[in-house]
């Protein structure tokens, strides 16, 4: 759903945390015109916070930043598997998810949700290395090591530094649409869309080349997704053979080709219905799904709701 009112954003700095990962969620959600949001950078008190990487924070704001945030962003941070972070901290992330804050985990911050309970009987993901680690030290946790991020509503844990940015991305589709997504992408000079499941990493068994191939493929189907796609047309264009393409693709992306040509074609048709007065047979026709009924259907498939009411949830008089 849109954000009606500013979304006041906590990014919570524990000891031994990443720079990467407190950047990225302090960076994408900063506050400016076209984002309606406010971030506050915290710890378990106000003051110094020692970080990984030879690198020291000091936040402003102590735990009472949880009590007043909508979002809680948990950046990773070193030796998670050996200590679980200070109880104070543990209770405050408790109480910010009961009053109905989103919690948001960058790589091994995952560690830190963990500790609360809140991941027990759900999916989870955090940094590769640290899969097996967070398996082991959290039994009930359902930990899926081949995904780049996972949202399960109210609590949403990601993978590795880069990984926190499709994460970020991904909330902000939710809040926004995928027209102020795709802005903040461009802006971040980032990919705007990797899903969910796509894999941490390519196994070095892939070919680098065919990676590379791949990426040219995506890009050049996405100039064209208005016309016909088909699986032996995407496989031409890479140089391979269908069935290569298809079981290369699947590795790469978590998306067979035609699941891909799909959701690419869903998220223009988002694109256009927040940003254009297209109808949505028009939009159907541009973006390569035919008639309105087509669009209709794929898009309940999808996103559980008709290009109609998503354009009335995503339109803010802009």
């Amino acid at each position: 759903m849109p954000a009606s009112r500013l979304q006041r954003v906590a990014v919570l700095v524990l000891e031994g945390a990443k720079p990467l990962d407190i950047g990225i969620p302090a960076q994408v959600f900063t506050t400016r015109a076209s984002m309606p949001y406010e971030v506050r950078v915290c710890g378990a008190s106000p003051g110094l916070v020692a970080g990984g990487d030879g690198l020291a924070y000091h936040v402003a704001h102590g735990l009472d930043a949880l009590a007043w945030a909508d979002i809680v962003f948990v950046p990773g941070y070193r030796l998670p598997d050996r200590r679980d972070p200070p109880r104070d901290v543990v209770d405050a992330l408790v109480v910010a998810h009961g009053r109905g804050a989103r919690l948001a985990a960058i790589s091994t911050g995952a560690f830190a949700l963990a500790a609360t309970g809140l991941l027990d009987g759900r999916r989870a993901t955090t940094h590769w290395h640290y899969t097996r680690a967070l398996r082991a030290r959290h039994p009930l946790v359902q930990v899926d090591e081949n995904v780049l991020f996972v949202d399960e509503g109210s609590v949403l844990t990601s993978a590795g530094a880069a990984s926190g940015i499709d994460l970020c991305l991904h909330v902000l589709r939710g809040d926004l649409g995928v027209a102020a997504s795709n802005h903040a992408a461009r802006r971040l000079v980032a990919a705007p869309y990797r899903s969910g499941g796509q894999a941490q990493y390519v196994p070095r068994s892939v070919p680098e080349p065919l990676g590379e191939r791949f990426t040219a493929t995506r890009e050049w189907a996405l100039h064209r997704l208005d016309e016909p796609l088909t699986l032996d047309m995407l496989a031409r264009q890479a140089g391979v053979s269908p069935r290569t393409f298809s079981r290369r693709f699947v590795e790469e992306t978590g998306y067979t080709p035609m699941q891909w040509v799909m959701r690419a074609r869903i998220d223009l048709a988002r694109e256009l219905l927040e940003r254009s007065q297209r109808s949505v047979e028009q939009v159907a026709a541009d973006v390569g799904l035919g008639t309105g009924a087509n669009l209709r259907l794929h898009f309940q498939r999808v996103l559980g709701t008709t290009p109609s009411e998503y354009r009335r949830t995503f339109t803010r008089g802009e």
